[in-house]
Formats: structure tokens, C-alpha cells, sequence
């Protein structure tokens, strides 16, 4: 049996802030992961570019979390992205800004900034096990398997960072809902790709981006960039589209956003009616050979009409056969419901244990979002343990 002051459960970008919030205030931290190493999720999103946040109007920055928006406001404002930069600069990392307001690291990998991380935390004093998995509860004591065998431990104050249900392999596999004993929304694949089935000379075409392109779903729209795949479309384009495409929604391309209607109609009529259609596409519209193949897969017959062929590429309609399964989730929908958690995130039925990260139910789309609201949640749940640490001691004098 071990007991501690102060229990972590889950490594990630959450559990560790909460740590972090923890052993600055003084108290003793003991952090468990499942896995062989901390920061596994951390490191897979570091790998194309680790996206911290992103700069733009706090309304703005704060519509991307949807009907989560104002349960998370608090959180986002006591750790927006400013203070993330300046979390991020604490650790010897500088950063930069993209054109479209995205903040990465200068060497824009997670492994370095992780690293710092994690000496920062030791030097604090918070010590961290690994291959401990989590198995519920016996009582007040919460029960783990490790290498060495059941270990038991309980604590003062608890915090839960497991995360969601998607890549299973890095860590979340969402099997604490079975034992946790809260209302949780059933988990949905979010930030994922969609399926569509291709005809037969669409295949040339996998791996080709879509730019500049528009994307609607339902009353939902974007603007961004989609592959092609064998599997269907995916990309950050769609990531924002994700509750309606869930739904059923189908995803509208506006394969040219910057020309209106009537413009794009124009300049369609004055070529020669002698030229193909996929010349036409070509010429009057700018379509590349994959956006050609994309409207011929979807549209055929396609009309001659100019204006109608018009609507066709301002309006092209996909059906699909909705999301890729939950474990190729960038992220997740669901998880513990508001109503379960109090103001600080301790949950209701369990006085003493916190929540916070993708356990809770939240989603928002790529682009820095994730890993700020991860990031806030952690720190808001820290605050909210120490809360009760100083309740407790105040309760005991």
C-alpha cells in the first residue's frame, strides 16, 4: 500500500500540467502512466509539427470548441495562448507564429520541449511510474497492475487524466468508463477522415491534396485542405466539419471559394463550346487533374450550361459512408459529462477526484485547440486539487 498527497493518473498533456500546477504549489506529486514512457500522444502529434495553440480573437479561439464553449471559457482564460507561448518559452523552447496564427515550437518537434518538461517536474519533486494501468477502485484505494504485481495506493487528493478512446496504442483506450461510476457521453471519432467508396479510376488520384478549397457540412464550414485516400477524404479541411458529418451530413465542396457564381459562370461561357469538359474545368475554372476527377466521380452527366456547370463546382455534393472507425481518431467526442464534474472538475459522486483532459466531453478541431484546452483543463484541475488539499488541512487545525 502506498500512500501519497497528491495522485496523477495519465502522463499526457493534462495529467502532467496538473502535476505541474501541483509540485509548483509545494505538494507532493506521484504521477502513474500505463504506458513504458510519459507523453506518447505528445510525441505522435509532435511528429508533423507540434501545434501548440493558435493566435487569434479569444471569440474566435473560443467558437472552435462548440457546445463546450462555455463550460471550457474559464479554463481558456486563465491559460490562453498567450500563457501557453510563455509555458512553452518557461521550458526553453521559442516559438513562432504561422500565417494562419498557428504557434509550433522553432524546432517544431515535442520531444525536446517534453524532455524539459519532464526535468522541470522532477526537479520539483514529483516522482512518475510507468506500466502502472489503472483498474478501478477498492473502496477508497485505487488498485493497479504494474510489472511487479498489484500495487494499491490512496490519496489525499486524486486526478484523472486517461484521456479518450482513440489510438488505443498510445495509451487511451477509454476502459475507465467501465469502472468510474459518473454520466459519461458514449465516445465518437473526432478530427477523423470519412469514408467514401470509389469508383474505379479514382485511384490514380489517392494521396493528391485538395487546396484552396471551401467545405460545408450541415450549418458547419471550413476552409483548409483534404487528401484523398483509398479509404475516402481526410485532412484538417473536414476536421471542423466533424459533429455534422457524424450525423450524416453530407460534405459540400466549393471547389473555386474565391470566384462567385456569376463570375465563375462568365468565365466558363467564353470557352470555345468545342472544348472538352474537363478542358473547360481546366481552363476557366483552374481545376487540377484531381479536382476534374473528384467532379467527374460526383456529378456525372456533368450539364453544359454554363451556370448550371457552375453550381455543380461551387456546390459539389459527397456522399459518404460516414467516419473512420474511433481508434483512427485524431481526438474524440464524449466523455464525462458537465453535470457529472463541479466548477473545479472534482466529480460530483467522488469528493476528492478530479477530471480533466479528453476524459471530459469536449471536442474541437486540430489547429491548436487540442492541446491548449488539454493543456487548460489540466491546470484548472490542478487548481482545484490544491483547493481541496487547503480545504482538508484547514478542516484538520
Amino acid at each position: 500500500m502506498t500512500h501519497v498527497e497528491a495522485l496523477v493518473i495519465g502522463a499526457g498533456p493534462a495529467g502532467l500540467m496538473a502535476a505541474e500546477t501541483l509540485a509548483m504549489a509545494g505538494r507532493s506529486v506521484f504521477v502513474v502512466d500505463q504506458m513504458p514512457s510519459p507523453g506518447r500522444k505528445l510525441l505522435m502529434a509532435g511528429k508533423s509539427g507540434l501545434n501548440l495553440t493558435k493566435v487569434e480573437a479569444p471569440e474566435a479561439f473560443l467558437a472552435a470548441y462548440g457546445t463546450a464553449a462555455p463550460w471550457l471559457a474559464p479554463m481558456l482564460k486563465e491559460f490562453d495562448p498567450e500563457a501557453v507561448q510563455d509555458w512553452a518559452r518557461g521550458l526553453g523552447q521559442s516559438v513562432f507564429t504561422g500565417s494562419t496564427g498557428r504557434v509550433f515550437p522553432d524546432v517544431m518537434k515535442a520531444s525536446p520541449l517534453l524532455r524539459a518538461w519532464l526535468s522541470r517536474l522532477s526537479d520539483n519533486g514529483v516522482e512518475m511510474r510507468t506500466r502502472w494501468r489503472w483498474t478501478g477502485w477498492q473502496d477508497q484505494t485505487l488498485r493497479f497492475e504494474t510489472p511487479e504485481g498489484p500495487q494499491y495506493v490512496t490519496a489525499k487528493a486524486v486526478i484523472l487524466a486517461l484521456g479518450g478512446a482513440s489510438w488505443r496504442r498510445l495509451g487511451s483506450d477509454g476502459a475507465w468508463v467501465n469502472w468510474i461510476g459518473a454520466d459519461c457521453a458514449p465516445f465518437a471519432p473526432a478530427n477523423m477522415g470519412i469514408e467514401i467508396p470509389w469508383s474505379d479510376h479514382m485511384p490514380r488520384h489517392f494521396g493528391t491534396p485538395l487546396k484552396g478549397i471551401g467545405l460545408r457540412a450541415g450549418a458547419l464550414s471550413s476552409r483548409g485542405e483534404v487528401v484523398l485516400s483509398a479509404r475516402g477524404i481526410e485532412g484538417g479541411g473536414i476536421y471542423a466539419l466533424a459533429p455534422a458529418l457524424r450525423e450524416g451530413a453530407p460534405l459540400v465542396l466549393d471547389l473555386c471559394p474565391d470566384l462567385n457564381g456569376t463570375t465563375l459562370a462568365q468565365k466558363l461561357a467564353r470557352v470555345s463550346s468545342k472544348t472538352s469538359i474537363s478542358g473547360k474545368l481546366r481552363k476557366a475554372a483552374g481545376l487540377t487533374p484531381a479536382k476534374i476527377a473528384l467532379v467527374q466521380e460526383c456529378a456525372r452527366p456533368l450539364p453544359r450550361d454554363p451556370e448550371a456547370l457552375a453550381q455543380t463546382l461551387k456546390a459539389l455534393t459527397l456522399a459518404h459512408a460516414g467516419p473512420r472507425p474511433l481508434d483512427e481518431a485524431i481526438s474524440v467526442a464524449g466523455g464525462l459529462k458537465e453535470a457529472a464534474l463541479d466548477g473545479r472538475l472534482m466529480l460530483r459522486d467522488r469528493p476528492g477526484v478530479f477530471a480533466c483532459g479528453e476524459m471530459l466531453d469536449w471536442e474541437a478541431p486540430t489547429g491548436g485547440y487540442l492541446l491548449t484546452a488539454c493543456f487548460a483543463s489540466g491546470r484548472w484541475a490542478g487548481q482545484g486539487a490544491l483547493a481541496w488539499l487547503d480545504q482538508a488541512a484547514a478542516a484538520v487545525r
